[in-house]
């Protein structure tokens, strides 16, 4: 009994760690927000590279490039379309594309980066006519009626009816507003480029076979018509190559007596097509 109340008494100490173990897991929000972030900008590039056109591209890449001087269209504005015009000195880029000056496309034998020249100056056409850029001359109303496509003989520009709003008065090369319309805005836009430019008339087929069918004459006469409208607004007349009528050999789409078929196709020729 007496052994064990003189035996030593133990004590255990228990030591705590010193350090910033008062605060545990912020770095891995600090990566996460990182990561968030990070494929906020991937979509965001993905996005870009699948709703913009070539020119849009190349204007955005510009912007960002110290090298090249900015001198895109302002937003603002108190032009007709809430901005100056597109196609003034003062609004157009200096960088090539969409000079002051009307471009002066390759001949045969120029080298590729002429060429190059050429797809962008299609490419900027196109999205003029499609609206696609900060500033556009076409309306909605108008720009329905508008299609655009690149072949290897230009770059081709369709208008066509729609089935409340023609081109042409019935059965006649009468325009309408709307096509007085479009044919100005087409004027300033062609503007842009010196290339030749053909005219392809086509309409919609008769409900009967008549043994004197107009569809060769009124397609050919309405290719004519736009042709004098264009000259009129201000397209050089030397420009013209071709005036052409289809009648309603080569349909639009699978009803022949679609309205959709009656159209006229502008084709902008590439420079190294040969004259007829």
């Amino acid at each position: 009994m007496t052994a064990q109340t003189n035996a030593p008494v133990i004590i255990i100490k228990r030591k705590k760690k010193g350090g910033g173990d008062g605060h545990h897991g912020g770095a891995w929000k600090v990566a996460y927000a990182d990561f968030v972030t990070a494929m906020m900008a991937f979509f965001m590039l993905m996005w870009l590279l699948n709703a913009t056109t070539e020119s849009q591209r190349k204007g955005i890449a510009d912007y960002f490039s110290p090298s090249i001087p900015l001198a895109r269209v302002s937003g603002g504005g108190d032009g007709s379309f809430g901005g100056d015009s597109v196609f003034t000195e003062e609004t157009l880029a200096r960088n090539g594309t969409g000079s002051g000056s009307a471009v002066s496309l390759p001949e045969d034998g120029e080298n590729s980066s002429r060429s190059k020249t050429e797809e962008d100056n299609f490419a900027e056409i196109e999205t003029l006519l499609s609206g696609g850029g900060g500033e556009s001359l076409v309306m909605d109303n108008a720009r329905k009626h508008i299609m655009t496509r690149l072949t290897d003989e230009g770059l081709i520009v369709e208008i066509f009816d729609l089935e409340d709003d023609p081109l042409f008065q019935a059965g006649s090369d009468e325009p309408t507003k709307t096509l007085q319309t479009i044919a100005k805005m087409l004027t300033d836009v062609f503007g842009i480029v010196t290339n030749k430019v053909a005219v392809n008339g086509y309409v919609s087929a008769r409900p009967i076979i008549l043994i004197d069918n107009p569809v060769w004459d009124l397609s050919s006469a309405r290719s004519d018509q736009l042709r004098r409208m264009l000259e009129k607004d201000g397209l050089d007349t030397g420009r013209i190559q071709r005036i052409t009528g289809y009648a309603d050999r080569k349909p639009a789409v699978s009803n022949p007596m679609s309205k959709r078929n009656n159209r006229i196709e502008l084709v902008l020729l590439r420079s190294d097509q040969k004259e007829n």
